[in-house]
């Protein structure tokens, strides 16, 4: 994609002074910050959008900080959360770690301070997504085939991906060793695209292994369009295609030219779309978008 998306920071806290605050530093830093005044937004945003860490008020009405963190942890397993809290007592801090928080800062907020923390886990959690698909890639989507094209043994996530992508076709790796056997025979430098299945699938060839040929298989990425984001995002076909535009860094005049409206009508449409989203920019809804597009 042609737009670089920034870090996203959600920030959740219910006083308006302290996510201004927050919201004019990150901005300042390069981060996208989206926001939330309870528990609930700070849910339904991470529905759409997942944030790179999260920012905690520990302190709020109906649900607080610690439950909240409770049910976040749930959608995001591997996003550091970080608190926000003005209490003192060694059970409160521990309560928040226990409910899934990896750090916390004292109110007042010093920005700086929090940018730092911000900085630190972000670059750590990316580091370790980073060590994740280096495993991924080095083993788990790998199987093995005989000069016929017959299946010696697979990865448990190569059985899954076949299944799930089979069909109706219910001896699908003998449909897969129609595929190979001609493909063993000539270059297997060239990769083998296999779309005999509900999806594309990717296979090349990684070594001659003990008379066997071992190959690595991955899902056909397929180019998503802007009735993906009118399906993920409470929003009209109109808007999913502003919106779609819009994460490709395009102006509301090119915008208009592509989509043959006028920059006005482009501009009503993102003024719903920002309502729809609970964000204040393009920036914002850009990020939102380009998640779900990637």
């Amino acid at each position: 994609m042609s737009t670089k998306i920034s870090d996203v920071v959600l920030v959740v806290d219910d006083s308006p002074e302290s996510l201004g605050m927050l919201n004019v530093a990150l901005n300042q830093q390069g981060y996208t910050a989206l926001v939330a005044l309870d528990g609930l937004q700070a849910l339904a945003i991470v529905e759409k959008v997942q944030p790179d860490v999260v920012l905690l008020d520990a302190m709020m009405p109906q649900m607080d900080g610690f439950e909240t963190c409770q049910k976040l942890k749930q959608h995001l397993p591997n996003t550091p959360i970080i608190f926000m809290t003005g209490l003192t007592d060694v059970e409160d801090v521990v309560r928040g770690f226990e409910a899934g928080a990896i750090d916390y800062v004292t109110k007042p907020i010093s920005p700086d301070e929090v940018i730092a923390r911000i900085k630190s886990h972000i670059e750590t959690a990316k580091l370790a997504l980073s060590a994740q698909d280096a495993l991924d890639h080095a083993g788990s989507n790998v199987f093995c085939v005989s000069e016929q094209g017959r299946l010696s043994w697979a990865t448990p996530y190569v059985h899954k991906l076949i299944d799930n992508i089979a069909g109706d076709d219910f001896s699908p790796w003998a449909s897969i060793a129609t595929k190979l056997v001609p493909w063993l025979m000539g270059d297997t430098s060239i990769n083998l695209l296999i779309d005999c299945f509900e999806q594309p699938l990717n296979v090349s060839y990684v070594r001659l292994q003990q008379e066997k040929h071992l190959l690595r298989v991955a899902e056909a990425k397929q180019q998503k369009t802007a009735e993906h984001l009118q399906q993920k995002l409470p929003i009209t076909k109109r808007e999913s295609e502003v919106l779609y535009w819009v994460s490709y860094g395009k102006t509301s005049w090119e915008i208009s030219q592509i989509l043959e409206m006028s920059p006005r009508t482009v501009n009503k449409h993102l003024e719903q779309i920002f309502k729809k989203l609970g964000v204040d920019n393009r920036t914002s809804a850009a990020a939102i978008s380009i998640r779900l597009l990637e």
